[in-house]
């Protein structure tokens, strides 16, 4: 048997073992086997996707998620607080622009919530839609992997069972060979 028949046998046993194992095959399963059969390196890195280019909005949420969950916002943020809170309890006490309770603080901050919660939403969504990308690569390179150690498996067997007929055929010339020796005077 040629190597590339071998090939093709290997490749239609992986195929009748995943539909066994599964029921049916997924087009995932149809691409690793694709993959197998021209000896493609399925990996890729997912943070190189070519196929999704950002758009300038999607870059934005990134930043402001990124910046908004950071030390240095939360840094910022309390000393915008506390310098906000000084300057109208302390500095302007005879006509303060927002007394005690700090109502247009308030306002501000809800805006500031209000606005910073979709945008960080769109940005997780966008995370999340990397991270089943990856989980989908993960998968190919799992399959992959786990159909050529089969693969491998099958060989070892093969040449171990083949060394085994081997080396029933060395022993039995060498009975033959003894029995020989022996009848000799």
């Amino acid at each position: 048997m040629c190597f590339n028949d071998l090939h093709d046998y290997q490749i239609q046993y992986v195929q009748s073992l995943l539909k066994a194992e599964k029921g049916e095959l997924t087009d995932l399963d149809i691409e690793v086997i694709e993959g197998l059969r021209r000896h493609e390196i399925l990996t890729r890195n997912p943070d190189v996707d070519t196929a999704t280019p950002t758009t300038f909005g999607a870059r934005v949420a990134d930043r402001v998620a990124a910046f908004g969950g950071s030390w240095t916002f939360i840094i910022i943020f309390a000393i915008v607080l506390l310098g906000w809170m000084f300057v109208n309890s302390y500095v302007l006490i005879a006509r303060p622009f927002d007394p005690f309770p700090y109502i247009l603080l308030n306002l501000f901050l809800s805006a500031l919530a209000a606005i910073q919660a979709p945008v960080i939403m769109m940005s997780q969504n966008r995370q999340e839609d990397r991270d089943r990308q990856r989980a989908v690569y993960d998968y190919k390179i799992n399959l992959k992997a786990e159909l050529e150690i089969r693969q491998l498996h099958q060989k070892m067997d093969h040449l171990l069972s083949h060394q085994w007929e081997r080396l029933v055929e060395i022993q039995e010339i060498q009975m033959e060979l003894i029995n020989e020796l022996r009848k000799r005077p």
